[in-house]
């Protein structure tokens, strides 16, 4: 018999895990909290415990993002992983870059060493360009779509942030960076490379942060449960987004665990 039985919460909550919290439907929907969540990420950081938050917001800046976990009373500092950095990662020092996205993006490449390159509304055509980046734009307009495109139908390297189709809100879901992706693809007729969730560069990010062992909680399989299989990590399954118990059971390969939300989940794996 085992001296330690690893299923004791006192055990789990001493050996220290890595966790990798995806935000909506998993510790937020829209601006709400989903407070025994928020609570227990908070009680995992003050353990210990390594933390990260995933996320494939593009727009907000690190600040931003970190200013929201921490008005739901979590310390996030230095703990945001965005898919504007991984899109970012794909950049070389000193590259002229295109950004078809928001501060986020903007914010990410300067931190990497690219040049942020404007183009004037009205130019007939691009400067000459390493790569166009293209995310979540709040600020889109077809002056800066036209330049995207004919930047990378001149050679420039075409990078997605995400693939995601749509932004949740407390309002409902409204369009998102996958969609404005969608437009340039069409457009160039080629493919980009994606950098967020459930890509390869997002999960080179984590692993860099974190090593190659962690669980990743979210709330979809296809984005959360792929980013773990791709990262080599369990993944644990939230209920409390969009997917429903009845399709969380039909899932193959099934998640690791599956509970209500990320409190329980935390409660059981970790003892927290």
């Amino acid at each position: 018999m085992p001296l330690v039985n690893r299923s004791d919460a006192v055990f789990r909550y001493y050996c220290r895990i890595n966790v990798i919290f995806d935000l909506d439907g998993v510790l937020w929907h829209g601006t709400q909290p989903i407070p025994a969540a928020c609570e227990a990420v908070s009680r995992l950081i003050d353990a210990g415990h390594g933390v990260l938050f995933a996320t494939n917001n593009s727009a907000s800046t690190v600040a931003q993002q970190e200013a929201k976990l921490g008005r739901f009373g979590i310390d996030a500092s230095g703990r945001v992983l965005s898919s504007a950095m991984a899109a970012a990662s794909l950049i070389a020092d000193g590259e002229r870059v295109f950004v078809l996205g928001g501060r986020g993006i903007h914010e990410a490449v300067v931190a990497r060493g690219g040049t942020c390159v404007p183009v004037t509304p009205g130019d007939a055509g691009p400067p000459e360009l390493d790569a166009v980046i293209v995310g979540l734009d709040w600020d889109l307009s077809y002056d800066r779509l036209r330049m995207a495109v004919t930047a990378i139908r001149n050679g420039a390297r075409f990078i997605g942030t995400n693939h995601d189709p749509t932004y949740p809100t407390e309002h409902g879901l409204w369009a998102g960076g996958g969609s404005i992706v969608a437009a340039v693809r069409t457009a160039v007729e080629a493919e980009p490379v994606y950098a967020g969730k459930p890509h390869r560069p997002m999960a080179d990010l984590a692993i860099a942060r974190l090593g190659s062992e962690g669980l990743m909680i979210g709330d979809r399989d296809d984005t959360d449960g792929d980013f773990a299989r791709a990262a080599g990590y369990r993944f644990g399954m939230v209920l409390s987004g969009v997917t429903t118990a009845a399709e969380a059971a039909m899932l193959d390969p099934a998640p690791d665990v599956i509970a209500t939300d990320a409190a329980e989940l935390l409660s059981q794996e970790v003892g927290v």
